[in-house]
């Protein structure tokens, strides 16, 4: 009566997965990361798309901290779909068809798939910084606060520990019925 939509029962709601775990991410990294070696691929894309395993593993471990936010869905999204999908389409493909044949303008498949590995691999490392960024800030003020609390690094600091304030233990004696073994050389070898 008011113009307010009439409540749907519960039944009737859309009802969406939930985002994949880290545990699924590495699961499809690993899956994805065995059809490389199984399967008879091009070095190149090899390479390229390891390298965007490799980031996506490195960044994994974060997941939870960037869940929800567009990095981490990009994670996601990129380990359970962009790169499988990307290298999956080229492996449908007849070998003499994808690398020859021109599919986009000049490109072959091979091609395409080269500059989507690219890509996947150039955003993932702007991801990866990203998300390591706040922990790299944190050292670097730590680094900052310790200089500043016991002086730099060059000059050993204002913390001075002489032998008066702690002495160093004399050096026990080497346990060496031969007598060889001296501290300054090594023991002697028989021929």
């Amino acid at each position: 009566m008011l113009g307010r939509t009439p409540a749907t029962p519960e039944s009737d709601r859309l009802v969406l997965p939930p985002p994949p775990t880290a545990e699924e991410v590495l699961e499809a990294l690993k899956e994805t990361e065995t059809s490389l070696t199984s399967s008879a691929l091009p070095s190149v894309v090899v390479a390229r798309a390891q390298r965007v395993i490799d980031t996506a593993r490195d960044t994994v471990p974060r997941l939870k901290r960037i869940s929800g936010s567009d990095l981490g869905y990009t994670v996601m999204a990129t380990a359970t779909d962009y790169l499988p999908e990307a290298i999956g389409a080229y492996q449908r493909l007849p070998r003499r068809y994808a690398d020859t044949r021109p599919v986009d303008g000049a490109k072959t498949s091979l091609m395409v798939l080269v500059d989507q590995l690219d890509l996947l691999g150039l955003t993932m490392d702007r991801v990866f910084d990203a998300v390591y960024r706040d922990d790299a800030r944190e050292l670097v003020a730590q680094g900052r606060f310790i200089a500043e609390k016991f002086g730099h690094a060059g000059d050993g600091g204002a913390l001075r520990v002489d032998s008066a304030s702690a002495p160093v233990p004399d050096m026990p004696e080497a346990d060496d019925p031969t007598g060889s073994v001296t501290a300054l050389a090594p023991p002697e070898r028989n021929p």
